[in-house]
């Protein structure tokens, strides 16, 4: 139902895409914990998640030592995680989330949770690096080198709605925004000292938009090949212009 003038510039509505992603990873957070069934996963209080994009391409990979619904809060909805505030990370670009939950280490005093995690958030990092078609994530922080160890199964959930996906999925839509990402990414590192991990993250979000830019190309010149150019292809010029750009 539309909202007259006033009314609308009044709401306090999200827009209707962004209310179904929210809500999406709300119901994700009440599914139970694989590892402790009468548990939702949102209140697992360690465990290890991964992001990923519309390609299922990992992104990003990270731990949490106080909950996957505070941790996930701050990265997907409130944009408070240093990833986001960094632009390493757009939850524009996270269609599915992994969960391993551990809650033998839940169990454990919190400051003795993070050193019990490593182990687990690098046998996913090495595992999701060498699944990329990059051979790299996001990630600023190079996740220091530890034994690898046994994972449980993850819990996985898609948390972009059938209903949002196609406008997201759009190549130009993802080209553009991975553009804007990069731009800011790029401002924010010539603005301040920075890491050389940051720096890394600027060159694969470089490799990222080189690939799907080249992917958007190819698949349109296939498109042309086999049905000739569209007629918006066509100069708009009856005659070459003087001065022409070209």
């Amino acid at each position: 139902m539309s909202l007259p003038a006033d009314a609308a510039m009044a709401s306090t509505l999200l827009p209707p895409d962004a209310q179904l992603i929210r809500e999406a990873i709300s119901a994700l957070m009440r599914s139970p914990d694989p590892q402790r069934p009468g548990q939702a996963i949102g209140q697992s209080k360690a465990g290890i998640y991964a992001f990923f994009d519309y390609d299922k391409e990992p992104v990003y990979v990270g731990q949490t030592a106080e909950g996957f619904a505070i941790r996930l809060g701050r990265h997907l909805m409130s944009g408070r995680s240093d990833a986001v505030a960094r632009y390493i990370l757009d939850p524009f670009e996270i269609r599915e989330v992994a969960l391993w939950s551990l809650p033998h280490i839940g169990d454990m005093p919190f400051r003795e949770r993070r050193a019990a995690l490593d182990p687990y958030e690098y046998t996913v990092f090495e595992r999701l690096v060498n699944r990329s078609a990059f051979h790299a994530l996001l990630n600023e922080r190079t996740v220091p080198p530890s034994m690898i160890v046994d994972l449980p199964d993850p819990l996985v959930g898609v948390i972009v709605p059938d209903e949002v996906f196609p406008d997201r999925n759009h190549p130009d839509v993802r080209i553009a925004r991975r553009v804007q990402t990069m731009s800011q990414l790029a401002k924010f590192i010539s603005e301040r000292k920075v890491s050389l991990g940051l720096r890394r993250t600027l060159a694969t979000q470089a490799l990222r938009l080189e690939e799907i830019t080249r992917r958007r190309v190819n698949a349109l010149t296939q498109v042309e090949r086999h049905d000739g150019p569209e007629r918006g292809d066509f100069d708009v010029f009856e005659e070459e212009p003087d001065g022409s750009l070209f």
